[in-house]
């Protein structure tokens, strides 16, 4: 075997097994990663960001019925039907939205997170219900009850949901990553199968004197557009996925911040009339907020959007609010606070919120079109990967054989 090796149509037969293992290594190792670039975007849609906009649905769900209880307390005498049906419905949507952000999922953490809101929140529904009765009878106790929900609410229920929302938005980041990434080994390879033809082709020249083997060229020309195709490819389904500061996933992610951000700056508007106390506490948590949420929407809507116009008009509720209670008058600011009037506090809160919806269903369509386009994108490149150099691999050995026969 060493004395064929060293003789020319040894050399010619090592040239032809190593470009063919090279070939055929690089075209199945390509059609592997580029069909686990298809597989992850169908993952990404079909399961990964249904469960990051169902997380942020979950805490929403549970700071509106927060907020919906809050604001029936605060209603004199027994709550409006619409009241307790918004309680009732944020509850219902906070179950389903909690089963659909945790379906298939089986990692540690989100075991943790799901049993802690499943023992929380009946819970937090029996301290509501509690408060409840006894406000319907004019118990002061009544606010204690209600505060203690809160405080469930507030150190438990949303910032499980919190986590929960983080690790789902994480979680596409990734897929999108994954699905952008170039293919590094794939492309590692189908280089070395290139070197393997250049000097293939000079060995055949200097051991047959002939210039080109139209079998390497061709096994070349196969392996380039095979190269060309997968950095193609990857690059085009990355571009579609436009992961930059302003791209679909970074406006789906902040625009359910700013949701989030504003369900908690409301709730910390109702509260404040609960206790009838000191709001200072309460206050600087709604400022906090509320500057939180106008950083988040100038970011992704801009400074002029209706969004931010309509968080200017209940800020401006909210003063209204704020000094009506500190000039002792409790019913003028009860009624700013959950009153009906369309400069009310609640109205102005209703719009922002519907604004808020409606961006982020908005953004979470451009998402979704990325990721399909995306898999377009990809859906040819294994196969057609697989197949030019697997022809590649055959251009080789047709080219060779006929000068490897002139020598047997």
């Amino acid at each position: 075997m060493r004395r064929f090796a060293g003789t020319t149509p040894g050399v010619i037969a090592v040239v032809v097994v190593v470009s063919v293992v090279l070939c055929l290594l690089a075209g199945f190792t390509g059609a592997n990663q580029m069909s686990g670039k298809s597989a992850r975007r169908d993952v990404a849609l079909q399961h990964t960001e249904p469960l990051a906009f169902a997380a942020q649905r979950l805490y929403v769900a549970l700071s509106a019925a927060d907020a919906a209880a809050a604001t029936a307390f605060l209603a004199v005498g027994i709550e409006a039907p619409a009241v307790r049906q918004q309680y009732q419905q944020s509850l219902a949507d906070a179950a389903v939205a909690l089963a659909d952000a945790t379906a298939g999922a089986s990692d540690e953490q989100t075991r943790q997170i799901v049993a802690r809101i499943a023992a929380d929140l009946p819970a937090y529904t029996g301290l509501v219900e509690t408060a409840r009765a006894n406000n319907r009878q004019g118990f002061p106790v009544g606010s204690s009850y209600l505060s203690a929900a809160s405080e469930v609410m507030q150190k438990s229920l949303l910032p499980n949901a919190e986590r929960l929302t983080a690790d789902r938005f994480a979680a596409v980041r990734e897929d999108q990553r994954a699905i952008a990434k170039l293919p590094l080994l794939t492309i590692t390879l189908i280089v070395l199968v290139l070197l393997t033809c250049a000097v293939g082709s000079w060995i055949l020249l200097r051991r047959t004197n002939r210039l080109a083997n139209l079998g390497v060229l061709a096994a070349a020309g196969a392996a380039a557009l095979a190269l060309l195709w997968v950095i193609a490819a990857t690059g085009l389904a990355g571009n579609s996925l436009d992961t930059g500061p302003s791209g679909a996933s970074k406006r789906f992610e902040t625009l359910a911040k700013a949701r989030i951000s504003a369900q908690q700056a409301r709730t910390d508007e109702t509260l404040q009339l609960i206790t009838r106390g000191d709001i200072a506490a309460g206050e600087d948590s709604y400022n906090r907020h509320a500057t939180d949420l106008r950083g988040q929407l100038g970011a992704v809507v801009g400074p002029d959007s209706v969004a931010v116009q309509q968080l200017t008009k209940w800020s401006a509720g909210h003063k209204a609010q704020i000094e009506a209670y500190q000039s002792a008058n409790y019913p003028a600011a009860l009624a700013q606070a959950i009153g009906n009037t369309p400069d009310s506090s609640a109205t102005q809160f209703a719009a922002l919120d519907r604004s808020l919806n409606d961006n982020l269903a908005q953004a979470r369509r451009d998402l979704r079109g990325g990721l399909e386009t995306a898999g377009n994108a990809l859906v040819l490149s294994p196969f057609g990967t697989l197949v030019l150099l697997v022809l590649a691999a055959a251009a080789v050995v047709t080219g060779v054989w006929p000068r490897l026969k002139e020598f047997l």
